[in-house]
């Protein structure tokens, strides 16, 4: 039998002190647990919400982009809870951190980074027990990725002066100074390649890039950014005007068009005006032409506008949505020679979807699963070449559409004139010939879906820099929009693409061969 401890002040002591511990160790853990608790809510609503917005009722699938912003809310409050966590299990454990299974990160980083090795040695290679030098038989790894944030540095370019003293200084000589973007000013291509790249590719306007650069102490307002990007813009035209060109030779071509607001002068109000986007992509069916996109800015959606685009252009099959302004470029009243239109299967089904979300229809359901049919097919075909694109639509698509047509006729006789199912029905028919004639051209795209994909960035730049502030703005914008969509389309980092290019334009190569110039030409 243990004997009693002698209860002494000094064990009493001893005693209040591990009480204090417990009550802080239990204070901290509430804290934690609180924290946890509340993070772990703010988890499950977001989750519920995305469950909703995934499975629940909407007319069309989310942008991408929209897509990942509750799951970048949700992966910050799972890091929190973590960070939590890890926090409650230091408080309560005893003893040394039992190790976790390493997380490789191998395969993930590029082997062209930058390597930066930090050997952390122990205090002491000496064997405890008195043996001498311990000797390394292998080593832990973690690779972890580092950034260097923006940083400016000054380039200063000397140009030394020679005279000769003997002929009383008649003879000099002195290096001639190099083009730049800006006569004696400041930016290198690289800096204005950025700042343009900035603003029209990732949505970041000059005034919130001018409060970036202020934080490291350079002061360069947005109007000298603007200023900078317009002559670059200025000077890459001929490049742009060589992209059209290519354009203008191909028969297979995408248009869409969105909207740009631009201040009105003296107004004080901004109107709405339009760029309209031609594409041309062949890698859907193993084309060799490079993808190119190009914007063109207009005060009009009207079908003048169109025909003034077009005008050109070697015709051929034009995929466009249904908005009635193309029909000018396909009635032979109107040009001498006119395009056939391919319209979009995406549009017409939208209209079906975003009936059916209000009312439960199931004329929508089957209609929307003979779509889902024909896409299912487009899925396997892809990047194969025409022929046998062709070939497969005429064997499995046809057989579809040619029971689809009169199911749906015959659907009207069952539906009120008035009904917007009616109209999204004849919306279709209406349009049959252009909806149909993918099936015998291996060439031709369902939908209009590689442009608006094309397209995208414009809306997002729009929603942050609210407006354009003239029409030669506009126009700066259209530009930039179409080199950096080109070569987004074809792989090309488009920041180290302007500003290589600009460099070769200021060095006059241009006048040697434009060819060369192109983003699909570019090597760093």
């Amino acid at each position: 039998m243990s004997e009693t401890p002698e209860i002494t002040p000094e064990y009493v002591a001893e005693l209040e002190r591990q009480m204090t511990e417990m009550e802080a160790r239990n204070t901290h853990l509430e804290a934690h647990l609180k924290v946890s608790e509340m993070l772990r809510a703010d988890l499950e609503r977001m989750l519920k919400n995305e469950r909703h917005a995934r499975f629940g009722a909407k007319s069309e699938k989310l942008n991408p982009d929209q897509t990942h912003l509750p799951f970048e809310d949700i992966d910050v409050v799972q890091g929190m809870l973590e960070a939590a966590s890890e926090e409650a299990e230091k408080a309560t454990r005893k003893g040394p951190r039992k190790p976790k299974p390493r997380q490789s990160t191998k395969g993930n980083l590029p082997d062209h980074l930058p390597r930066i090795e930090t050997v952390i040695e122990p205090d002491s290679t000496l064997c405890p027990c008195g043996c001498g030098e311990m000797a390394r038989v292998g080593e832990d790894r973690t690779d972890r990725l580092d950034i260097i944030p923006a940083q400016f540095r000054v380039l200063v370019t000397v140009r030394p002066k020679y005279l000769c003293r003997k002929c009383d200084g008649k003879s000099h000589a002195q290096a001639p100074a190099p083009e730049y973007l800006v006569p004696r000013g400041l930016p290198t291509e690289a800096l204005v390649a950025h700042t343009m790249v900035a603003k029209f590719g990732d949505y970041l306007p000059f005034y919130r890039q001018a409060d970036i650069y202020r934080r490291q102490g350079v002061e360069l307002d947005r109007s000298l950014l603007g200023n900078w990007s317009g002559r670059a813009a200025l000077m890459l035209m001929p490049i742009i005007d060589a992209m059209i060109g290519e354009l203008q030779r191909s028969d297979r071509l995408f248009c869409d068009e969105t909207t740009i607001p631009v201040l009105a002068p003296g107004t004080k109000k901004t109107r709405k005006d339009y760029l309209w986007a031609v594409m041309r992509d062949q890698r859907g069916w193993g084309g060799t032409d490079p993808p190119i996109v190009v914007f063109h800015h207009s005060r009009s959606r009207s079908a003048r506008t169109a025909q003034e685009i077009f005008k050109g252009y070697t015709t051929g099959v034009l995929t466009v949505d249904g908005y009635a302004a193309y029909d000018v470029l396909a009635d032979p009243k109107q040009t001498n020679d006119p395009w056939q239109l391919s319209f979009c299967w995406t549009h017409w089904r939208r209209k079906f979807v975003e009936f059916s979300r209000t009312t439960p229809s199931p004329i929508c359901e089957e209609m929307l699963g003979h779509i889902a049919a024909l896409y299912k097919i487009e899925t396997e075909i892809r990047s194969k070449d025409p022929a046998t694109r062709a070939a497969v639509r005429q064997k499995l698509s046809q057989p579809i559409l040619a029971a689809l047509r009169p199911w749906l006729e015959a659907r009207l006789a069952e539906l009120s004139t008035s009904s917007d199912l009616t109209k999204a029905i004849k919306y279709g028919l209406k349009r049959w010939d252009g909806l149909t004639r993918f099936i015998t051209d291996g060439r031709i795209e369902m939908d209009t879906n590689l442009i608006e994909n094309a397209i995208r960035p414009i809306p997002l730049t729009r929603k942050n820099a609210l407006f354009a502030g003239n029409d030669a703005g506009a126009r700066t914008w259209s530009r930039t929009a179409s080199l950096i969509g080109t070569c987004k389309l074809n792989g090309v980092d488009p920041a180290k693409y302007i500003e290589g290019t600009l460099r070769r334009i200021l060095d006059q190569h241009m006048a040697s061969d434009i060819q060369e110039l192109m983003p699909w030409n570019f090597q760093k």
